[in-house]
């Protein structure tokens, strides 16, 4: 009898062990840098429109949300927006990451960010890029580079910008010119 408790024992210790590290997997699965968000999703993809046109698209590999006092949303896994003017697909923004606090109403890329133009042919690279919505400025205290169509470089220690991105200044600008060979 001894021996059949043993071996039950073991059988029941095996199936507590084996259950156990299955659910510590699925509780890491959605732990991201030892926080665990309240919601959380996968290949999300949001479509905006505006009278049947769209306007935006936010596509990220993983979204996840946060509540309490400073609730927010972040992208630890990157996001590329793509943003439209009359149905034609006008700029893209990639990041590495990105996080956007309700209350305050900014947006924050970071890693990697490029900003392409498609109209106007030009890019910025950055590190940093934040959208204040409440006073409509996009702005970064990073150093960004700024290439247009011609391949002219600028470069510059951050930059502002309306948010629209139709006026914007570059803080203590230089670059390069192209010129053609004497």
């Amino acid at each position: 009898m001894t021996h059949r408790f043993q071996i039950l024992f073991i059988f029941v210790m095996l199936f507590c062990l084996c259950s156990c590290s299955s659910n510590s997997d699925k509780i890491a699965m959605f732990e991201y840098n030892g926080k665990f968000p309240d919601e959380s999703a996968r290949n999300i993809e949001i479509i905006m429109s505006e009278d049947g046109q769209i306007t935006l698209t936010l596509y990220a590999p993983i979204m996840n949300k946060y509540y309490g006092n400073n609730p927010y949303t972040d992208f630890p896994e990157g996001i590329t927006v793509s943003s439209y003017t009359n149905g034609d697909k006008h700029s893209t923004l990639t990041a590495d990451y990105a996080i956007s606090e309700e209350l305050s109403q900014r947006y924050e890329a970071q890693g990697n960010v490029v900003i392409v133009d498609l109209v106007k042919e030009e890019s910025i690279l950055t590190e940093k890029i934040i959208w204040d919505k409440i006073n409509k400025r996009i702005y970064s205290n990073v150093e960004i580079t700024k290439i247009k169509a011609d391949g002219t470089i600028d470069k510059g220690d951050g930059f502002e910008s309306d948010e629209k991105f139709t006026k914007y200044s570059i803080k203590n600008p230089r670059g390069e010119i192209l010129a053609e060979e004497l």
